[in-house]
């Protein structure tokens, strides 16, 4: 195989648009190239969970994961093109349910937090989320693999779960939120009086 990346700036993109892999150019901002971008930031947030100390099965399965969001990636930067398959949202849905069984059941919504690792992790979960809404409006307005949005979907759950047991493994704990917590009314104010 050659080199991929023989030059790093080409200044085909100076003007805004940005090139796709099927040799077609786009703006830069456009909803796809969001959606990639989006996609993109989910890989970096994972790769800073993985700088912790995690164990070997957490370790395993997101950098499994972030290899599946590159090719995400390739897969959004060429429409029409298929890299994420029924296959690899039923992977998901297994390590869900084996990470899901060590928990006990959840009574209150957790507060992001918990661990050095943990909350990275919170932050992958939002930012997964977030590029799965974008897939969603892309999905209006181009036709996208229905498997692509589904391994997001099942991907944030997946994290969800991951920062209670990252916040188990540091010796951190679930930060709940207190529902009990006496809330503020704002009052109407009065407008002053003029002149």
């Amino acid at each position: 195989m050659g080199h991929r990346l023989s030059k790093i700036y080409t200044r085909t993109g100076d003007k805004g648009t940005t090139g796709l892999g099927d040799g077609g150019r786009i703006d830069k901002d456009s909803l796809r190239i969001e959606t990639i971008g989006q996609v993109d930031e989910l890989n970096c947030t994972i790769g800073m969970v993985l700088v912790h100390e995690v164990r070997a099965t957490i370790r395993d399965c997101l950098s499994e994961v972030q290899h599946k969001l590159f090719d995400l990636g390739g897969e959004l930067s060429m429409p029409g093109y298929e890299a994420i398959r029924v296959d690899d949202v039923t992977v998901l849905e297994r390590e869900l349910d084996v990470f899901n069984g060590e928990l006990p059941p959840l009574k209150e919504f957790i507060l992001p937090g918990g661990g050095p690792a943990a909350a990275p992790c919170h932050l992958a979960r939002a930012v997964c989320r977030r590029a799965e809404r974008h897939m969603v409006s892309l999905s209006r307005q181009d036709s996208l693999n229905p498997y692509a949005q589904a391994y997001l979907n099942r991907l944030s759950d997946l994290l969800f779960v991951l920062c209670r047991i990252l916040a188990r493994d540091e010796g951190g704990q679930e930060v709940l939120w207190r529902h009990d917590r006496q809330g503020r009314k704002i009052e109407p104010t009065e407008p002053e009086p003029g002149p």
